[in-house]
């Protein structure tokens, strides 16, 4: 089976499930044989809580996010068949970075697939995105900045936690619970589609204090330095344009510095794991 068959029939597949969200489920642990079941945790994780939202409904869902659940969908699917066929070459950056993974398993190679096919997913349908509230995209903005920063735990631990980067590795294993602390949203954004009548600063509030923390304390200070990394590991230099200043802004929404109340573990999160080379940053939400 070449690439083009498989890319077809995968695409087949995906489109059987756009009305049933449960089979999207199915296709997503598929993937996976036996010996790298351990590997599904995190993204049935994230799936479930796109279900718990509604996202991924057909009639009343999410464009955009079922959109990005297609592509990574789609990109695993023809790597499956192109492994069982013992083919290497694949139709997109992401389908063969699941192929290697399927050949050489490890949590880079998986964030490294995982990771390529959710950010083509993001620069193919940013108008789709565009068309989300202010509230539904600062969603969009954090977690992306989550998934990129989980790999970077994994790969560049050192960058991520500064002198405690012996931590990293460890607490962003695709295949431990602990991943969760980062990939599972379900305790820092509402379980509800669409976000009618939500401002972002009431989407904002109603995150905890450890989700803020992680977020704000560990993620946005190093933004541009993450978002870099990602452009050089997933070979897509056109990530970086997703930041500007130090702040995310994909998809319009602009999360300006300088607004956002600061508290001392935010604080301090950020102090002890600076890397060496971080120049510091803080966000806040101003859409535009």
């Amino acid at each position: 089976m070449n690439a083009d068959k498989a890319s077809e029939l995968a695409a087949r597949r995906v489109g059987a499930a756009h009305a049933d969200a449960q089979h999207r489920v199915a296709l997503a642990e598929s993937f996976y044989p036996p010996r790298l079941r351990a590997f599904r945790r995190a993204e049935i994780a994230f799936l479930q809580w796109e279900l718990a939202r509604g996202v991924l409904h057909a009639d009343t869902g999410s464009p955009w996010w079922r959109a990005i659940n297609d592509r990574l969908l789609h990109d695993k699917l023809e790597a499956a068949l192109l492994h069982h066929a013992d083919a290497r070459e694949a139709s997109t950056p992401g389908a063969r970075l699941w192929l290697e993974f399927l050949i050489a398993p490890s949590p880079a190679a998986w964030y490294r697939a995982h990771n390529r096919s959710i950010v083509a997913g993001y620069l193919e349908h940013q108008e789709l995105a565009a068309a989300e509230l202010p509230a539904e995209r600062l969603m969009i903005n954090v977690t992306l900045m989550r998934v990129l920063f989980t790999h970077v735990l994994v790969a560049r631990p050192t960058l991520a936690l500064g002198r405690f980067g012996g931590l990293g590795s460890w607490s962003a294993d695709p295949r431990r619970s602990s991943v969760r602390l980062f990939l599972d949203l379900r305790n820092v954004f509402p379980e509800v589609y669409p976000l009618a009548n939500m401002s972002v600063d009431a989407v904002l509030a109603l995150e905890g204090r450890v989700a803020r923390a992680l977020d704000y304390g560990l993620i946005v200070p190093k933004l541009e330095q993450i978002y870099a990394f990602a452009a050089e590991q997933l070979d897509e230099p056109t990530i970086v344009g997703l930041v500007e200043n130090g702040d995310p802004c994909y998809a319009g929404l602009r999360i300006e510095r300088g607004q956002l109340a600061s508290d001392a573990l935010i604080r301090t999160l950020a102090r002890v794991t600076r890397p060496r080379s971080e120049a510091g940053g803080r966000l806040s939400p101003h859409p535009r």
